[in-house]
C-alpha cells in the first residue's frame, strides 16, 4: 500500500524493455510477477497446481470485462452502452426497454427489434429467470438455469407441432415461481405443441393434462406404468406410489420434537417512531438469534459481514448439531453465502484448500468443528472402473473375503488377484472395464461388451473363486440389495451395503459405472460413504439442492440418512427449495427478499413455525422484510401431519446379529480341498501354489495307486495332503 500506483504495476507486470544497472557490473530486464507465474506454470503440471492459488480471473484493465474496443463500446442508445444493458437483471432490462420513448426515425430503425427484445426478455422473466443478466457466462449457470433459458428460447420461436421433452424443468426454482413455470408450459402447450416432462414436483404433477406414473420400484423392479390418466385419478390408484402422495394418503410427517425450540410468536407491527431514540434498543432486544439456547452441538457458527456478489454484508447464525436449511428465492445469495463464502473458508482453514474465499469479515466458531465436506451432485469419477462398491470402501472388504476363501488360498491369490484395476486377476484384453472403446474419430466413443470376458471384467482363472456360488464378477452384477443377503453374516461388509439401502439405493448395482449415475445417485453413494466411515460427530456438512431427481419416498429417506448424521453430533446445512424438506429442518434461514440485486438479505431466521409466522405477520408498513418461503410454507405445515422424530440409534447398526462371522474368521474352519476329496483334487482339480497347472498327469497317479492295491493288501492311501499322497 505504501508503493505508488506507477511502482506497483511494475512490480507485478514489469518493467517493459526498461533495463537496470547494478553497481556497473551487469544490467539486468524485471519481468514482473504476473509474466513469471504465467511462465512457471508452462514448465510442469505441478508446479501449476502449486501456483493455483495465486490465479484467479478479473476483469479486463482495458475494456473493463465489456470485450469490446474503445469505439464500439463508446456507442449509446438511449443513455447506455452495449455493456450497461449486458449488466441489467433481466426484469430491469425489461422495464427499462419498455420505457423506451422512440422517435419516429428511431421507431422506424428499431421499432421491430425493440419488440423482439421486449419478447424475448419476457420469456426468460416468465420461467423465472429475471434475477440472470445477458452477460453471465454460461460455465456459471446451473443445469436448471440453463434448460429454462433454452425453454424460454422455445417460447420466442412461436412454433407449433413439437414435442419436448423436459426433464426435472423446476431444478433450483422456488416455489413462488412454479406458478410462472406452469404457465410458461401452457403456454407453449396452447401453441399446438406436445410438451413429455419429467419431473417429481407436487404442483406441476397436479397441472398435468395426463399423468404416466412408473414403478412400482426402482432398477429391476420397475419399468412398468402401474397408473395412467388424470392427477385425480392417478392420485386414488392404490397401486401408484405417486398417487398415493399426490392424495395425501401418506405423506412425510412434520417432526413435533425439533431439536431447536420456536422463537415464539413475532412481535406486534410497530411504526419506527422518529422523536424517540431510544426505541431502537427495543428494538435490537427483540433480535432472536442473540438470546437462544445453546445449541445440541455446543455453540453456533456466526458469518460476520457476508458480502459475495448480491450479498448486503450481512451476519448468520448457523446452530451446530441441527439440520438447518438456507432457503429463499432463486439468485437470492444462498451459494454465495453457504458455496462462495463458508464452504471456502473452512476448506481453506481447516483443510489447507487452495480456495479463494468469498467477501467477509470473519466466521466465528471454527473451533466448534474439525471437518468440513461438501457433499454435491458432480460424478464419482470419469472411469467407468469407479462404482459404488470402490466409492464406498466395500469392494476392499469383499476382496479381502475372496482372498480368504479356500480355492483363493490353494492357489495362493491375494485381495489384489479380484482387483480390476491391476494385471493380474483381470481381463487383459478389455482391462477390467468389461467392455472396449471404440473410437468413432468425429462421433462420440462407442463401448461394446469385451468379447474375451463377455463383460464379465476377469480372466476363468479368478472367476474359479465363489462364495456361495457366486464369483466375484456376479457380486458387482448384485445390486445392494441383494449383496446385503449374500453378505449378511459379515458385519463389515453388511454395514455399509445397509447405508447404500438406507439412502434408497437398494435397486443399484454394485459394478455400476460412476458416469451412469444420475447427479442425485451420485450424491447419495457420497452421503452413504460418508456414513460408512468412522465418524467424529463435529463434522459440517453443506449440501446443494439434494432433492433434485428424488421421488417423494425417497425424499423420506434422504431425510431419514440426513437425520442420522445430525444425531451422530454432526451439523448439516442444506440449500434446499423442496417444502416437505424445509418442513423438517431444526432451522431455517431465509435469504431474499428477492433474486439480484434485490436480495441477498436474510430475510428470517428460526424453526420452520417461526419462518411461517414471519410471513403472517408481514406488512409492507412495519419495516420486515417479505418471506415467499414462509408463504409456501404456512399450508403445508398446516396439513401436517405431525409426528415425533424417532431418534437414530448409532449402537443398533453395530449390534451382532446371530450368526455373524467376522471377516479375519471367513474361510478358517472350511476344509481345503484335498482334505475333502483327495483324489479328486490330486487326479483332476490339482494346480500350483500359484494358480496355475500342474505339469504331471493325473490320470497316470490315479493309475498307480489302482495297480499299487490290485498287487497286494495295503492300507488305505492317505490323500489328505496337499503336494503328498
Amino acid at each position: 500500500s505504501e508503493l505508488s500506483a506507477r511502482h506497483r504495476r511494475m512490480l507485478l507486470h514489469g518493467s517493459g524493455d526498461q533495463w537496470f544497472k547494478v553497481a556497473g557490473r551487469f544490467s539486468f530486464q524485471f519481468k514482473g510477477l504476473y509474466p513469471a507465474l504465467e511462465e512457471a506454470a508452462k514448465l510442469s503440471p505441478t508446479l501449476r497446481t502449486r501456483l493455483e492459488h495465486l490465479v484467479d480471473e478479473v476483469e479486463c484493465s482495458a475494456c473493463g470485462g465489456s470485450r469490446l474496443r474503445d469505439d464500439a463500446a463508446a456507442v449509446r442508445l438511449v443513455g447506455r452502452t452495449i455493456d450497461q444493458y449486458c449488466s441489467l437483471p433481466l426484469g430491469k432490462l425489461l422495464a427499462e426497454v419498455e420505457g423506451w420513448k422512440l422517435s419516429a426515425r428511431e421507431q422506424k430503425i428499431a421499432g421491430e427489434l425493440a419488440r423482439e427484445i421486449i419478447d424475448r426478455v419476457r420469456f426468460l422473466c416468465d420461467v423465472g429467470l429475471e434475477y440472470l443478466t445477458l452477460g453471465r457466462g454460461a460455465a456459471t449457470l446451473s443445469n436448471g438455469e440453463a434448460q429454462r433459458i433454452r425453454l424460454a428460447s422455445q417460447l420466442g420461436s412461436a412454433l407449433c407441432g413439437v414435442l419436448y421433452v423436459l426433464d426435472e424443468p423446476t431444478i433450483g426454482l422456488h416455489p413462488r415461481d412454479n406458478g410462472r413455470l406452469l404457465a410458461a408450459l401452457h403456454k407453449l402447450r396452447d401453441l399446438g405443441n406436445t410438451l413429455l416432462i419429467v419431473e417429481h414436483d407436487r404442483e406441476v404433477i397436479a397441472g398435468a393434462d395426463y399423468l404416466c406414473d412408473f414403478g412400482p420400484g426402482a432398477g429391476r423392479l420397475g419399468g412398468q406404468i402401474v397408473a395412467e390418466g388424470k392427477p385425480a385419478g392417478v392420485g386414488r390408484k392404490r397401486d401408484s406410489l405417486t398417487g398415493a402422495y399426490l392424495s395425501g394418503r401418506r405423506a412425510i410427517a412434520v417432526p413435533s420434537n425439533r431439536r431447536m425450540a420456536p422463537l415464539g410468536p413475532p412481535a406486534e407491527p410497530k411504526a419506527k417512531p422518529k422523536r424517540k431514540k431510544k426505541a431502537a434498543p427495543k428494538k435490537k432486544a427483540s433480535a432472536p438469534p442473540a438470546k437462544r439456547e445453546t445449541p445440541p452441538g455446543g455453540g453456533w457458527l456466526e458469518v460476520i459481514g457476508a458480502r459475495q456478489n448480491n450479498l448486503k454484508g450481512i451476519d448468520i447464525r448457523l446452530p451446530l448439531g441441527t439440520l438447518t436449511a438456507v432457503t429463499g428465492v432463486s439468485g437470492g445469495g444462498k451459494s454465495s453465502l453457504i458455496d462462495d463464502v463458508l464452504y471456502r473458508t473452512l476448506a481453506r482453514r481447516l483443510h489447507r484448500a487452495s480456495l479463494v474465499p468469498g467477501g467477509h469479515d470473519e466466521i466465528r466458531g471454527i473451533e466448534h468443528i474439525n471437518k468440513v465436506i461438501r457433499v454435491d451432485q458432480q460424478p464419482l469419477g470419469n472411469s467407468p472402473t469407479s462404482n459404488p462398491a470402490t466409492y464406498t470402501g466395500a469392494f476392499d472388504l469383499i476382496r479381502t473375503l475372496f482372498s480368504q476363501l479356500p480355492e483363493a488360498r490353494v492357489r495362493g491369490y491375494t485381495a489384489r488377484r479380484f482387483s480390476f484395476n491391476v494385471p493380474g486377476g483381470r481381463c487383459e484384453t478389455c482391462e477390467g472395464n468389461g467392455q472396449l472403446r471404440i473410437e468413432m474419430h468425429f462421433l462420440p466413443d462407442v463401448w461394446v461388451t469385451c468379447d474375451t470376458c463377455r463383460g464379465r471384467r476377469y480372466n476363468p482363472e479368478t472367476l474359479a473363486v465363489q462364495f456361495h456360488g457366486r464369483s466375484i464378477s456376479d457380486v458387482l452384477d448384485m445390486t445392494c440389495g441383494e449383496a446385503r443377503e449374500l453378505f449378511g453374516n459379515i458385519p463389515n461388509i453388511r454395514r455399509i451395503l445397509q447405508t447404500l439401502c438406507d439412502v434408497g439405493l437398494d435397486y443399484l448395482t454394485l459394478g455400476q459405472p460412476a458416469p451412469t449415475l444420475s447427479g442425485g445417485e451420485a450424491q447419495r453413494v457420497k452421503l452413504a460413504g460418508e456414513l460408512a466411515r468412522p465418524d467424529t460427530g463435529r463434522t459440517l456438512y453443506l449440501l446443494d439442492e439434494p432433492t433434485t431427481g428424488l421421488h417423494f419416498e425417497d425424499l423420506a429417506k434422504l431425510l431419514e440418512v440426513l437425520q442420522r448424521l445430525v444425531d451422530l453430533g454432526n451439523t448439516v446445512v442444506l440449500i434446499e427449495h423442496n417444502l416437505d424438506i424445509i418442513k423438517c429442518a431444526d432451522w431455517v434461514i431465509d435469504m431474499g427478499p428477492e433474486a439480484g440485486e434485490g436480495g441477498g438479505r436474510m430475510v428470517a431466521c428460526g424453526t420452520p413455525e417461526d419462518i411461517a409466522a414471519h410471513a403472517a405477520a408481514f406488512t409492507s408498513s412495519n419495516g420486515s422484510l417479505r418471506s415467499h418461503t414462509g408463504e409456501a410454507l404456512a399450508p403445508v405445515l398446516a396439513a401436517g401431519p405431525h409426528a415425533d422424530r424417532e431418534p437414530y440409534d448409532p449402537a443398533a447398526l453395530h449390534e451382532q446379529q446371530e450368526g455373524d462371522l467376522a471377516l479375519k474368521e471367513v474361510g478358517r474352519d472350511a476344509k481345503m480341498p484335498w482334505e475333502v476329496d483327495g483324489r479328486q483334487w490330486h487326479c483332476v482339480d490339482r494346480v500350483g501354489r500359484r494358480g496355475e497347472p500342474c505339469r504331471w498327469e493325473g490320470k497316470a497317479l490315479a493309475e498307480v495307486v489302482d495297480r499299487i492295491h490290485q498287487l497286494g493288501t495295503f492300507s488305505e492311501t492317505n490323500w489328505n495332503n496337499r503336494s503328498v499322497v
